[in-house]
């Protein structure tokens, strides 16, 4: 790989060990990606001070869009970027359909893709490192980063995957086991990746203790201070400054965890819905929240000085 290329992929690094954001996606009264408000959101996020965007994450309800609107939101981000963020195109699906989406992310002005965990049903570790593979080789000027959900997948594993695909810089971490991570990332090679914690800002804490340097959230969406404060806290090693604004954020962030994170986007989007940025529509599987859901959303803002 050139030296260029290096060099490159070091600036990624950097910027993915922070504050990954994870934008919504809007949609208008009629169902359709809202592009004004979409723009207008991930403006606000770089505006408030964050350096890395991923549309097409969970959050942004990757798996209720088509190909062409996956292609719309990434082409709306770097549009809205401008050259002053870095910006993660989450790619996913079948092998075919992830490499076209990561090809387009590159002639579209992305600096990096997000392959997001395979959702067959039958899924060996061998299966995963070359589905890994294959998408990171057709897209070798990328960085990528991969997102690991399955507690099968170890350290000896990854390291393989980067010596065959040495794109791969980091490590989207999802598994809610702070130990297991700690082991995985010794195992691969605690330098060779940057290594994210996956599960947002309940997480980051433990996940930081053993190695984290950077985390993901959908909370940036609402509240980017309040993100990057708990960020710098991590990072300058300062864990009593770090939990109390943990602890700002909890309720907020255990509203979306609850039953299996299945209100994860709509508590999102009902926030900014109540701030005016966006509709708080969602889509199938997700579903809107309850009125009584809705007051606690309102009483967490309130709380948070945002209304």
């Amino acid at each position: 790989m050139p030296v260029g290329s290096l060099s490159r992929f070091d600036e990624r690094k950097r910027r993915l060990a922070g504050v990954v954001a994870i934008p919504v996606t809007p949609f208008d009264a009629a169902g359709a990606v809202d592009p004004e408000a979409y723009g207008r959101l991930v403006e606000r996020v770089i505006d408030g001070g964050i350096d890395v965007v991923t549309p097409n994450g969970n959050t942004g309800e990757f798996y209720a869009l088509d190909e062409a609107e996956a292609r719309h939101c990434l082409e709306l981000t770097v549009e809205a970027v401008t050259g002053r963020a870095s910006v993660v195109a989450g790619v996913g699906h079948d092998v075919r359909t992830a490499i076209g989406a990561a090809r387009h992310a590159r002639e579209a002005g992305a600096e990096l893709i997000m392959i997001h965990q395979p959702v067959h049903p039958y899924v060996s570790a061998e299966g995963w490192v070359e589905y890994h593979r294959a998408i990171a080789a057709a897209v070798p000027e990328l960085g990528v980063v991969l997102y690991v959900r399955d507690q099968s997948i170890d350290g000896g594993r990854l390291a393989r995957l980067a010596d065959a695909a040495p794109n791969v810089i980091g490590v989207k971490y999802a598994v809610p086991d702070p130990v297991r991570f700690a082991s995985v990332a010794r195992d691969a090679g605690l330098a060779r990746f940057v290594w994210i914690a996956g599960l947002a800002e309940l997480s980051a804490p433990a996940y930081f203790a053993v190695g984290a340097t950077g985390f993901t959230s959908g909370l940036v969406n609402v509240a980017p201070s309040l993100s990057l404060e708990l960020f710098r806290a991590l990072r300058d090693g300062d864990f009593r400054g770090a939990m109390a604004r943990w602890e700002r954020v909890r309720p907020f962030e255990e509203m979306r965890a609850a039953d299996g994170n299945a209100n994860n986007v709509s508590v999102v989007k009902e926030a900014l819905a109540q701030l005016g940025f966006c509709r708080s529509d969602v889509r199938p599987p997700s579903r809107q929240l309850t009125g009584g859901e809705r007051g606690r959303v309102a009483a967490v803002l309130e709380e948070w000085g945002l209304r």
